[in-house]
């Protein structure tokens, strides 16, 4: 076992000091056990760090041309109007939790989505004047599908009949009592995908994995359901999607190929046409101005965003060269016309621009604060790519923190990411720019087998549970290649993830203990089994196509074979546990049977439950706490090889 040593510096010399006089005051709905106090100087010294904003692009409201963006004063996001680039920001929404807003298309209406306490149970409101008036019943789980053009009905889906299926409805905003049932959905996995431009149909989204979903088309007024391709067919899956003026789709889908290709769909004979070709990238979002004559697509090159304009008459593709790389989402055509989107780079947090599709100039809306600090001294991310155990090919980003300031070998944290079906993609760090610019630890974020991003055959080679360990795998092979790095200590390297990257930090430390020095686990899944058995049941099919099915015996003896929870005495380094209480996908339960298990086998382990958070901490009191305990347990991890 190794003996861990607290030395990154005189920075955090006292915050391993248990007897430090001054400690912060934890947040009341934080329970904290087997963790020390977190001191005042400590906080104090990384504040700027937390102190950044950032500001997503909402929509535009065409009653003044003004803009919707998402942003936090307090201590959770709100909705805010902005009436002109780099305007004051007029905040719309004061609640406790943190809401999303979608304005009708005349300008007219604002509806507001808002859970409580992270549950995800969200509930729909229409804003009127600051104040917030429920359109749902308080209490099954609602999904917001879109406007009609004229702006008086809604789609949404709700589980109100059975707690479970999400069954798609229509309502006037103004009188929610003209709700109105218009589809009972069989199953799981049934979400609202839009209005036509008529009103007189609806999308409906079949949505049974990652590489597998289906389109419908609904009769709003007869509720007669038709398939736009054959769902029992081959299996392909989409993005993006906007009506043409015709009434086709236009849709990023792998329809007879790897990546999703900007395609033109007939919808009443399901023929898929691809269009353009975009330097051979996948696109992942689109977007379809008012007069139908272009198109606004976003493709994802390595992991960057780039933006292009397609003219749909001619099939001319223009590529966006007036911003730098970094992340586009959001993508929204103003009526009026220019392109409204959220944009991120490591030198600046999301903020809300938008672009004219003529000039391809380009105007920011939102300038968010970085807290005092200068972006500009941010790193980028260097692209690691390895071949597995297998041969196949694996990346990651690497973030080296400046060989002037730090030099010599540098400790790594080891970030992966959850879903399985996510991508880390380098954007803005936040917060953990602290690791790389005050204490000199490198970060590394892999995209092991299974993340999205590199086509339909990546993403499943780790489905189910007997190829599940082989994205475990990659990781070693990732650690074999960063331990090779002069630049890196070999000695001290730690591993963290959240939600399914929990759970690949927990069979992390087990599998490369010998290479690792500790593991902090954010909303992890421990015991496979007992994941599937205690989610959320309007999510559980949706999972067992990823995880395998438990009730199967034989997938379930790997299920439980594979799970951290049934090995977790292996591990004798240090261990720290996040878990918000009212987390709907992985339940509290998997994170309190381990930390039992870790000490009723006499050791040690960290656990901090956030009593009104959910998949993860989003109250800005509760995150600031986080951040200062996770830099206390690394100070006790990572030693830069000082001794053993």
């Amino acid at each position: 076992m190794k003996l861990h040593r607290a030395a990154l510096g005189a920075l955090l010399a006292t915050a391993s000091s248990i007897g430090f006089a001054q400690a912060v005051p934890k947040p009341a709905e934080l329970t904290a056990s087997g963790m020390p106090s977190i001191p005042t100087e400590l906080a104090e010294k990384t504040r700027p760090y937390l102190e950044y904003r950032t500001a997503g692009f909402g929509g535009w409201d065409a009653s003044d041309r003004s803009m919707l963006i998402s942003t936090r004063f307090g201590n959770v996001s709100q909705l805010h109007r902005v009436s002109m680039p780099m305007g004051m920001r007029q905040q719309l929404t004061f609640e406790a939790e943190p809401v999303g807003g979608t304005v009708d298309p005349t300008g007219s209406t604002i509806v507001v989505s808002k859970d409580a306490g992270g549950s995800e149970f969200s509930q729909l409101y229409r804003w009127e004047d600051g104040s917030l008036v429920l359109l749902t019943d308080g209490e099954s789980r609602n999904g917001f599908g879109g406007f009609n053009e004229e702006g008086d009905l809604i789609l949404f889906s709700s589980t109100k009949r059975n707690g479970r299926e999400g069954d798609i409805y229509v309502m006037n905003p103004s009188d929610p009592s003209t709700e109105r049932m218009v589809f009972e959905a069989p199953g799981v996995g049934w979400f609202p995908g839009g209005f036509n431009e008529a009103g007189t149909h609806a999308i409906v989204i079949k949505y049974t994995s990652v590489t597998d979903m289906d389109l419908y088309t609904i009769d709003l007024a007869t509720g007669e359901l038709d398939a736009v391709r054959d769902p029992d067919g081959d299996d392909w899956a989409f993005g993006g999607a906007a009506e043409a003026a015709d009434g086709s789709l236009f849709i990023a889908a792998d329809i007879d190929s790897d990546i999703k290709r900007l395609g033109r769909m007939d919808i009443t004979t399901g023929d898929f046409t691809p269009m353009g070709d975009f330097g051979g990238w996948e696109v992942t979002s689109l977007d379809i101005n008012e007069d139908k004559t272009m198109l606004a697509v976003v493709t994802n090159e390595r992991g960057s965003s780039q933006l292009w304009f397609y003219d749909i008459a001619s099939g001319q593709e223009r590529k966006v060269d007036t911003l730098p790389p970094g992340l586009i989402g959001g993508v929204e055509f103003a009526p009026w016309g220019p392109l409204g989107f959220t944009f991120t780079s490591a030198t600046s947090p999301s903020d809300a621009y938008s672009i004219d599709p003529q000039t391809l100039e380009v105007t920011r809306w939102t300038k968010s604060e970085t807290g005092g600090l200068d972006p500009e001294v941010n790193v980028e991310a260097e692209l690691v790519e390895v071949e597995s155990f297998d041969g196949e090919k694996v990346s990651g980003w690497l973030y080296r923190p400046d060989p002037a300031k730090f030099p010599g070998e540098r400790p790594l944290i080891v970030s992966i990411h959850g879903g399985p079906e996510g991508q880390f993609r380098p954007g803005f760090r936040g917060s953990s720019n602290y690791y790389l610019n005050e204490l000199g630890i490198a970060l590394f974020y892999p995209n092991v087998r299974g993340s999205t991003g590199f086509g339909r055959r990546f993403v499943s080679l780790d489905n189910g549970p007997f190829l599940r360990e082989n994205s475990v795998k990659d990781i070693g092979a990732f650690l074999d290649t960063l331990s090779a790095d002069t630049a890196i200590d070999s000695e001290n390297i730690g591993v963290t993830g959240g939600s399914y990257g929990g759970y690949m930090c927990y069979a992390s430390i087990l599998a490369y203990k010998n290479q690792l020095n500790g593991a902090l686990c954010n909303v992890a899944i421990s015991n496979f089994v007992t994941f599937l058995e205690n989610t959320q049941d309007y999510r559980r099919d949706l999972r067992r196509a990823e995880y395998g099915d438990e009730r199967d015996p034989e997938q379930r003896a790997k299920l439980e074979a594979i799970s951290p929870l049934n090995r977790i005495e292996d591990v004798e380094d240090p261990l720290f546990v996040i878990q918000g209480a009212n987390d709907p996908r992985v339940p509290k339960s998997e994170a309190d049977q381990l930390v039992e298990r870790v000490r009723a086998n006499g050791q040690d382990v960290w656990y901090l439950v956030g009593e009104n958070e959910g998949h993860g901490f989003r109250k800005k009191e509760n995150r600031d706490y986080q951040f200062w305990a996770s830099l206390l347990f690394w100070d006790q991890v990572l030693n830069q090889g000082d001794g053993e």
